[in-house]
């Protein structure tokens, strides 16, 4: 009898346990939770711990609540001005409203389904409002914002966040590189011919003062130096002035010897009258 005992004891603790395993699901910080019955969703479970259901006839839905990343496949598209790009995008996404996200797509694959839709028809209409050289060496960051706000209100009926949109590359056909090549070689020359002709503005202006710098020291300093020698002469000429006014004999000689030294040289010839008063030093 206590065997028998024993043996129920043991048959109503597994069912016990079992029932209990059944009963219970625990939700990890990295992930939703959503309770379907027979169907229908009953409940959402948004923090992690443990939770109770009904066993047998409720089902648990789990999903992803860290940032994820989705890599779209390149697709093509069509600037202002009719030119064809190749554009591949990325983005990070994250689920916000787990009912919503449940109702619509359902699982991740299908959240990146929609995604592609989203992003590819936003990144389509946003760079067919700008031109090809607009988008190669303009505003991109302004460009890519763009995308990011039209497909994250597009994202919201899936209870999707869209956080960023990139372009990863945008590749263009040769006929279009060959254009954006030659546009950019163009405006490449035009600003060196710019900078040049600035530059050779400038070193005019340069030249030009400096010249005129020039032209002003050199006046200053003749200025100076008139005004030196004139200082200089006075001088010069007073003392000459005031030793003659010494001795005019002794200085009358020495002029008249200074006459002679400088024109009765070797080879010189003067025909003169010999009581000339030329001769008075000599004679005496």
């Amino acid at each position: 009898m206590s065997g028998k005992l024993s043996k129920f004891g043991g048959i109503i603790i597994l069912l016990a346990v079992g029932t209990i395993y059944l009963s219970t699901y625990i939700v990890d910080k990295t992930q939703y939770a959503i309770e379907i019955l027979l169907g229908d969703p009953v409940d959402i479970v948004m923090e992690p711990g443990l939770n109770f259901k009904l066993p047998f006839v409720t089902r648990i839905i789990f999903m992803e609540n860290r940032l994820q990343d989705y890599d779209a496949d390149p697709g093509a598209v069509f600037t202002k001005d009719k030119k064809e790009m190749k554009v591949d995008t990325y983005s990070k996404w994250r689920v916000t409203e787990p009912l919503k996200f449940y109702e619509t797509v359902r699982t991740t694959s299908g959240a990146h389904a929609r995604l592609d839709d989203i992003i590819y028809s936003q990144t389509r209409e946003v760079l067919g409002q700008h031109t090809l050289v607009e988008i190669v060496s303009g505003n991109r960051k302004e460009i890519r914002e763009a995308i990011t706000l039209r497909a994250r209100k597009n994202a919201e009926n899936y209870g999707i966040e869209i956080l960023d949109v990139r372009i990863k590359r945008a590749d263009l056909p040769e006929q279009n590189s060959q254009a954006v090549f030659g546009r950019m070689n163009a405006e490449r020359r035009r600003q060196a011919k710019l900078y040049r002709s600035q530059g050779e503005e400038e070193s005019l202006k340069i030249r030009s003062d400096a010249d005129r710098e020039r032209v002003e020291i050199i006046a200053e300093a003749k200025k100076i130096n008139e005004e030196t020698r004139g200082v200089a002469d006075a001088k010069a000429t007073k003392i000459y002035a005031d030793a003659y006014q010494k001795d005019t004999d002794f200085f009358k000689f020495l002029r008249s010897h200074d006459v002679y030294r400088d024109s009765l040289q070797e080879g010189t010839t003067l025909l003169m009258d010999a009581n000339s008063k030329f001769f008075k030093y000599l004679k005496d």
